[in-house]
């Protein structure tokens, strides 16, 4: 586990500690490889500028040494924000950035991202949190490390749900637009619902482009899924935007799980993938919710009328296995 520094490397280590990993954190990097072959439990080891005697190239070398051994399975995480995002955080927090302990914050931040940059461009996975909520940061670690043998078995798909206004998902590799769709905002009827809800998918599908869109997008991901696989990826994101990011992409994440769910190679144990699915329109709105059923109980607890806080379920994020 590697990245830049107040991207979120450390919650992402307590999420793998939280799930059975032997997590630690900027150990020397001479001691790594040791540190992983005599560990009794899988091991989550984060390594990055703070890191004593950090190389990149190093890095690198001890994880090609480290792949070589058959008992393991060793991937490599990258943890990045913007330059913005990381100069907020480090506003917020007052903390000097490790490479810039006497300069400014942003000569850090630039330094940092050109020197772990050969490290971003190796990595299994690299994870974006400059727009990710620390919930749905979790449920993507939970669902890639878990240690189930589903997530061991292969590539991990992710299929994701967005607002274009809200801005493309960072960590995309494949974007789809469906907001030439006929959209059910103008039905007063359907606006308060989602993609999830029975009628909002049947208004969506009733366009007369939807079969051919969601076909060709279909026949797509089946050229592409099975050469990644052969090439050895762990994990590839493919994401559906519309305007509001609540009705059509939604259903159409929904329904392309299903069928990559049903196109997967059965006999073949290396063409298998495990298919994830995230709404973050949807996440959004429920943390916010949580944020204000949360403000509201303690303005009742100052008041002496509060019951238990209610917090949303997690409805936005879903797996098929």
């Amino acid at each position: 586990m590697t990245g830049l520094s107040g991207a979120g490397k450390a919650s992402t280590l307590r999420v793998l500690e939280d799930l059975g990993y032997e997590a630690v954190d900027n150990p020397p990097l001479r001691l790594m490889e040791d540190m992983v072959l005599r560990g009794e439990r899988p091991a989550a080891v984060g390594v990055d500028t703070r890191s004593r005697g950090f190389d990149p190239d190093e890095v690198l070398a001890t994880l090609s040494r480290l792949k070589r051994n058959p008992a393991l399975r060793v991937e490599l995480v990258f943890v990045q924000a913007d330059e913005a995002s990381l100069l907020r955080r480090f506003t917020e927090t007052r903390r000097r950035h490790p490479l810039a302990p006497t300069s400014r914050v942003s000569d850090g931040v630039v330094a940092e991202m050109r020197l772990t940059a050969v490290l971003r461009d190796a990595a299994d996975l690299v994870l974006d949190t400059t727009d990710l909520a620390l919930p749905m940061l979790r449920r993507i670690i939970e669902q890639r490390f878990s240690g189930n043998a589903a997530a061991d078995a292969g590539m991990t798909v992710s299929l994701l749900s967005f607002a274009y206004p809200a801005g493309l998902p960072r960590e995309a590799e494949l974007v789809f637009d469906a907001r030439f769709l006929r959209n059910p905002h103008y039905d007063p009827i359907l606006r308060p619902r989602t993609g999830l809800d029975p009628d909002v998918a049947a208004y969506v599908e009733a366009d007369p482009d939807f079969v051919a869109f969601i076909d060709k997008v279909t026949e797509l991901l089946a050229l592409l899924l099975p050469r990644f696989v052969q090439e050895g990826k762990k994990y590839a994101s493919v994401a559906i935007g519309c305007t509001g990011g609540r009705h059509r992409s939604v259903h159409i994440v929904q329904l392309l799980a299903e069928r990559l769910r049903r196109m997967q190679p059965e006999a073949d144990s290396q063409g298998l993938w495990r298919v994830v699915v995230a709404h973050r329109e949807l996440m959004r709105v429920q943390v916010d919710s949580a944020a204000r059923n949360v403000g509201a109980h303690i303005e009742g607890l100052r008041a002496g009328t509060a019951g238990p806080p209610a917090i949303p379920g997690t409805g936005g994020l879903t797996e098929t296995p």
